[in-house]
C-alpha cells in the first residue's frame, strides 16, 4: 500500500535534501538553486567589500545551507500534515522574507520619510512623503545594532523604547559618492536630542533647563516624564538645509546667510514674516490654499495678519485691491527662543547671529572663556571627552587645554521658512556621525512626484 510520504513527491524531495553528506546534498542541488546562490553570493559578497568588514564572508556559510546543504531544516514547516498551519507558516516566511529585505534597503540605500513641520515650506510641504538617499553621502552603519526594525526610538502602541542601549559600536560611514554641499537638504538625527524629558521633547531638554530650571525639570514627572539618554542613530530626525560647511565662518545680518563675508543665495522659495493689513477684507479658505499657507502659520486679528510669504507669494498678495498693506516684520528678540549656545548671552538673535566658526575635522581653535561655549558640546557631548573649567582654566581629560583639534566634520543647518524654524541657530552644529541622508523628493502631492527639492542649486 502506497503511503502519504509516497505519493508526495514535494516531501520526498525535501526529505532526500535533507539526508546524507556533504558531497551527497551538494549532487543534489538543481541547476537553478545554484543560480540562485551564485546571485545572491555575489551581492552578499560585494556589500562586505562596501562594509570593509572580511569577517562578514563568514555570512556565505549560512547562505550555502540556506540555499545548498540545508543542514538546518529551513523548509520542515513544508512537510506539516495540519494545512492550517501550512499556510500560516508559508505567510510568516514570506513575510519574514520581505521585512529582512525592506530592512537592508532603508538601511543601506534609502527609506521613505514624512516632513513634519513646515521649516522647510515652501521647498518641501508639511506632510510630504520623500524618499531619502543613503547612498550620495555614504549609508552609515547602524551604532545601536540591538534595535526593533523600522522604529526610530518609540514602538508604537507599546509606547516604549524600540532599542537596547548596548552594546554602542564607533561610529563608521560607508563610502558615498560625495559629501555634504551646500544648498543639500539634509535628514540627521537632532543634536540636543541626546538627552530627552519625554513628555515634554519640545524645546529641547537644554533649553527647558535655561528656561525653567534644571531641578523643576528633574523632579516633575508628572508635566516632563521621565529624562532619558537616546544614542546618535536613535535620535529623532530632523530636516534642514545645509547652509554652512566645515571651516566656514557664518553670520547672518538681517536674516541673509553670509559665509567667509559672501551672502549666500537664497532658495527661490525661502519665506520670511510679513505683516499683511487688509481693507477689512478677510484671507479666505481659497486664497489661503492658493498660497499654500498651512493652518498652522495663518495667524490673523480681524484685518491683520501675520503671515509666512515667499517673494511669489507676496507678489500675489499685493495684487489684491483690498489689501492695504504688505511689510516685513523681524519678530521681537525678546519673545524669541534662547538662542545657541544655550545660558550664554553674545547678544544674538535669529536674525542677527554670529559671526560662528564652524568646525572642521583635523582644524584646532584655541580655546578662550570667551569662546568656549561656542565648541563645548562638540568636544564634550559629541567627541566625548571629559571638559571642565577650574579657577578660570580650561581642562580636557584632565590635562590644561589652550587649544582643542576636532575629530569630526560639523555643519550648519536651517529651514527655508526663515522666521519659523528651530535650527542651528538654536542648537548649534550638526556632527557628521548624526547625518543620516540626503533627500529624493517625491510626495503625495501628485503634482509633485519625483520634482527635486533643491532647484536652487547650481
Amino acid at each position: 500500500m502506497a503511503t502519504d510520504f509516497d505519493n508526495n513527491k514535494d516531501k520526498k524531495e525535501e526529505y532526500v535534501r535533507q539526508t546524507g553528506s556533504l558531497k551527497e546534498r551538494l549532487g543534489r542541488v538543481k541547476k537553478t538553486r545554484w543560480c540562485r546562490f551564485g546571485i545572491v553570493a555575489l551581492i552578499y559578497i560585494l556589500w562586505t567589500i562596501w562594509m570593509g568588514n572580511p569577517w562578514l564572508l563568514l555570512g556565505l556559510l549560512l547562505l550555502g545551507d540556506i540555499y545548498l546543504t540545508q543542514f538546518i531544516p529551513w523548509g520542515a514547516w513544508k512537510g506539516m500534515k495540519n494545512k492550517t498551519l501550512r499556510t500560516i507558516m508559508s505567510w510568516v516566511d514570506a513575510i519574514v522574507y520581505a521585512l529582512v529585505l525592506v530592512y537592508f534597503l532603508f538601511l543601506f540605500i534609502g527609506q521613505n520619510y514624512q516632513i513634519p513641520s513646515s521649516s522647510l515650506e515652501k521647498s518641501l510641504l508639511t506632510g510630504d512623503f520623500l524618499w531619502v538617499n543613503k547612498v550620495t553621502y555614504g549609508p552609515r552603519v547602524p551604532q545601536t545594532p540591538l534595535h526593533f526594525p523600522l522604529a526610530q526610538n518609540t514602538l508604537p502602541i507599546l509606547n516604549c523604547k524600540s532599542y537596547i542601549d548596548h552594546p554602542q559600536l564607533e561610529y563608521h560611514r560607508l563610502k558615498g559618492l560625495r559629501n555634504v554641499e551646500r544648498m543639500d537638504i539634509v535628514v540627521f538625527n537632532f543634536p540636543a536630542g541626546d538627552t530627552v524629558a519625554t513628555k515634554m521633547p519640545n524645546p529641547d531638554y537644554y533649553t527647558l533647563c535655561q528656561e525653567r530650571g534644571r531641578d523643576v525639570v528633574r523632579n516633575n514627572k508628572d508635566v516632563f516624564g521621565d529624562i532619558i539618554y537616546r544614542p546618535v542613530d536613535r535620535r529623532d530626525n530632523y530636516v534642514k538645509r545645509c547652509l554652512g560647511l566645515p571651516g566656514e565662518t557664518l553670520q547672518i545680518r538681517d536674516g541673509i546667510v553670509y559665509v567667509n563675508g559672501k551672502a549666500v543665495p537664497q532658495p527661490k522659495n525661502v519665506q520670511y514674516f510679513y505683516y499683511v493689513e487688509t481693507d477689512g477684507t478677510f484671507i479666505d479658505e481659497e486664497l489661503y490654499d492658493e498660497l499654500g499657507i498651512s493652518m498652522d502659520d495663518r495667524h490673523a486679528q480681524g484685518n491683520q495678519y501675520i503671515l509666512p510669504l515667499t517673494a511669489d507669494m507676496k507678489k500675489t498678495l499685493q495684487s489684491k485691491p483690498w489689501v492695504k498693506m504688505v511689510e516685513r516684520i523681524q519678530p521681537n528678540p525678546e519673545e524669541s527662543l534662547v538662542t545657541y549656545p544655550v545660558g550664554v548671552d553674545y547678544g544674538w538673535t535669529h536674525a542677527n547671529y554670529g559671526p560662528i566658526w564652524i568646525p572642521k575635522k583635523g582644524a584646532k581653535v584655541d580655546l578662550t572663556l570667551q569662546n568656549l561655549p561656542l565648541y563645548e558640546r562638540c568636544i564634550k557631548n559629541y567627541e566625548c571627552n571629559d571638559l571642565e573649567v577650574k579657577n578660570g582654566q580650561i581642562f580636557i581629560n584632565g590635562k590644561p587645554a589652550t587649544s582643542y583639534t576636532f575629530k569630526m566634520d560639523y555643519y550648519w543647518m536651517q529651514g527655508d521658512n526663515r522666521d519659523n524654524s528651530l535650527d542651528s541657530r538654536y542648537w548649534g552644529f550638526v556632527p557628521e556621525d548624526h547625518i543620516v541622508h540626503r533627500l529624493f523628493d517625491g510626495g503625495i502631492r501628485w503634482n509633485r512626484i519625483f520634482k527635486m527639492p533643491n532647484p536652487d542649486k547650481k
